[in-house]
């Protein structure tokens, strides 16, 4: 369900049921002059779309304003907006802390952009992990006073961790396409592997005759893209969605 549209009674069930809260996560980053500038984010969402046809969710109004860079092209004209990570983790605290509030426990920021070095970080996935973290220590302190985790009631403690029992999953980032799918569908930056992916999902988002418009490298394997392809790499990132998400 889309929370905007949700009325308090389904917000309680959802929390009854512990249904996945999801974040969509991106960014607003010249993606060559064949594709839309929300790339990344509406790869995210239009695959929540998919999966929430066949599971409860919950999915959160978009956030668009990560931290494209202009390591790919300056925005002047290009379209690229910058949020710096030091401005979202903020944000992105308070947030997850709001969302603890209501009572949410299986919080997830799903993001496209950057995330061939998701095991490292950059800067907009960092932010919010870090956001997360921050969050959920600042709600446990709230809820059970400083000292929670040395009073004799956290003696289990390490129990349950490794029976599954793990506070710090209430908020999780995940990487859309995760480390499994890497030599099985191709990951680029506004070539083959994305632009089929929006053939397959939003195809309002890529115009073929402004190929020949693309002067960037990283582009030249737009013209092979096609909706087929795109809709394997939907199935893989379906796959992984249901391994996060149902879990």
């Amino acid at each position: 369900m889309r929370y905007e549209l949700m009325l308090p009674h389904q917000i309680r069930k959802a929390i009854a049921d512990n249904w996945p809260v999801v974040l969509p996560l991106g960014v607003l980053e010249y993606h060559g002059e064949h594709m839309a500038v929300g790339m990344d984010t509406l790869a995210v969402v239009k695959t929540l779309e998919l999966f929430e046809k066949e599971s409860d969710i919950v999915i959160l109004p978009p956030f668009y304003y990560g931290a494209a860079s202009y390591a790919v092209a300056p925005p002047e004209g290009s379209g690229s907006v910058q949020v710096g990570g030091n401005q979202l983790a903020p944000f992105g605290e308070e947030l997850f802390y709001s969302l603890l509030r209501i009572g949410f426990r299986n919080i997830h920021a799903i993001i496209h952009h950057q995330t061939e070095n998701f095991a490292a970080g950059m800067p907009t996935d960092l932010a919010f992990k870090t956001a997360g973290r921050q969050a959920i220590f600042r709600f446990l302190e709230k809820q059970r006073g400083e000292g929670w985790w040395g009073s004799n009631d956290m003696a289990d403690y390490y129990a349950g961790h490794a029976a599954g029992e793990n506070f710090f999953n209430w908020v999780q980032v995940h990487p859309l396409m995760p480390a499994t799918m890497n030599g099985k569908y191709p990951f680029d930056h506004a070539g083959i592997g994305e632009t089929s992916l929006m053939l397959a999902l939003c195809p309002e988002a890529v115009d073929p005759a402004h190929f020949a418009d693309n002067t960037g490298w990283y582009t030249a394997s737009a013209r092979e893209a096609s909706a087929e392809l795109g809709h394997q790499g939907v199935a893989m990132i379906m796959g992984n969605l249901r391994a996060i998400l149902k879990s």
